[in-house]
């Protein structure tokens, strides 16, 4: 075998859960280390290992991430209830994409990944819809609260020289009911508008963004105003040059525009707009299994990352002893996606040239009726065989 690539600068390697943590170790083992001298600067996510640190580590890995530039991370467990127990936590450890994403200041973005023979069950979307998510704030960061009945609700601020600015919320008269307060910063904001027109630049494609300010008329319209402002300062003219638009609506308009195009454009979204709107993507083009996602900060860091989960219920039956057939392809483009950026930024082309031989391999793979569980069920292949994790790993490798 010729010589490995080498690397000069390492990837931050983000390590996860459950059956992604499984799949992570063949696709190092199967697919990169035999042609990549690997260099990677590696954090253990799994819960255990966050459990033991009291999250540190997931700290740790998003200020390397910062050091560094690229990341790539395995799909981690966000704990609830039931997790408490079965990984007998000390506390309710916070979602780590939520704090790398608060430390990275930055946008995701999540596209679909085209290959022939899965559909998209919206017949006019040819091109990839990339879901630019907001990664800070709204419900993600809330307070809320019930509400006993004879109960007023009032949203109270309080400025630095102590006066305070009172607005009812709600007199809770006749029955109780919920109250939830949100906010967002305008710095924060502005580095998503930022994040979202350099990517557009980056890779050609038209940016719309929705939101509903109509009705919110302070909150929504600020996210609005920042976007234009911004836009006209510093990126009018850089979309001109680029053959680019940037497209404004109401975020009812932006989803029927959707449904009624051909794809192929960046769709800005609000925090939880955008965590939606990537899964009905996602779904429509077949399976959250070919879903990339990668979040970028404004200071040109990035970290990629699987759209999906960490396929707990995969897991159970692998702990049993059972086959699975777990779809790998966005795991493995997550591994592709830093390793070309990695190469991009070091100036090694022999790099990048491996991550686009790689996808290629695994893209044919499918094309040539080879795939997991869920891709087989919706695929429109006439000669279409269902494998199990590892031999759809292993046919990826023949074809390298």
């Amino acid at each position: 075998m010729a010589d490995k690539i080498k690397m000069t600068t390492p990837i931050v390697e983000m390590d996860g859960d459950e059956m992604t943590r499984i799949i992570w170790k063949m696709i190092k083992d199967e697919l990169i280390s035999p042609y990549v001298d690997l260099k990677t600067e590696y954090y253990d996510l799994g819960l255990e290992y966050r459990n033991e640190t009291n999250d540190q580590v997931t700290t740790d890995s998003a200020n390397a991430t910062l050091k560094h530039g690229v990341a790539v991370k395995c799909a981690t467990i966000t704990p609830n209830a039931q997790r408490m127990t079965e990984y007998t936590l000390k506390e309710m450890w916070k979602s780590p994409n939520g704090t790398i994403r608060a430390i990275l200041d930055g946008t995701v973005f999540r596209a679909p990944i085209i290959v022939k023979g899965i559909e998209p069950l919206v017949p006019r979307w040819t091109k990839p819809i990339t879901i630019a998510r907001h990664a800070y704030g709204d419900m993600y960061k809330n307070a809320e609260i019930r509400v006993d009945e004879g109960c007023k609700a009032e949203l109270h601020i309080t400025s630095p020289d102590g006066g305070c600015t009172k607005l009812l919320i709600h007199e809770f008269k006749d029955s109780g009911g919920i109250v939830q307060g949100v906010h967002n910063t305008e710095k924060s904001i502005a580095s998503f508008a930022r994040s979202c027109f350099n990517f557009a630049i980056d890779t050609k494609q038209d940016l719309w963004f929705g939101m509903k300010d109509t009705i919110s008329k302070t909150y929504d319209h600020r996210f609005k105003d920042i976007f234009a402002e911004i836009y006209e300062a510093e990126y009018a003219d850089k979309f001109a040059e680029a053959e680019i638009n940037y497209y404004y609506t109401l975020i009812d308009d932006a989803v029927a525009r959707v449904m009624r195009s051909r794809g192929g454009y960046i769709w800005a979204c609000k925090n939880y707009d955008g965590d939606v709107m990537s899964d009905m993507v996602a779904s429509a083009f077949g399976s959250l299994g070919m879903m990339t996602s990668v979040l970028v900060s404004p200071n040109g860091a990035y970290e990629f990352e699987a759209a999906h989960g960490t396929v707990t219920a995969h897991y159970y039956r692998h702990r049993k002893g059972e086959e699975t057939s777990t779809n790998s392809v966005a795991t493995i483009f997550a591994w592709t996606g830093a390793l070309r950026k990695r190469g991009e930024l070091d100036n090694l082309p022999e790099l990048c040239a491996f991550a686009e031989k790689l996808e290629k391999a695994t893209l044919s793979t499918i094309e040539d009726g080879v795939m997991t569980g869920d891709l087989f069920s919706i695929s429109t292949l006439d000669n279409k065989r269902k494998v199990n994790t590892q031999d759809f790993i292993k046919e990826i490798a023949a074809r390298i």
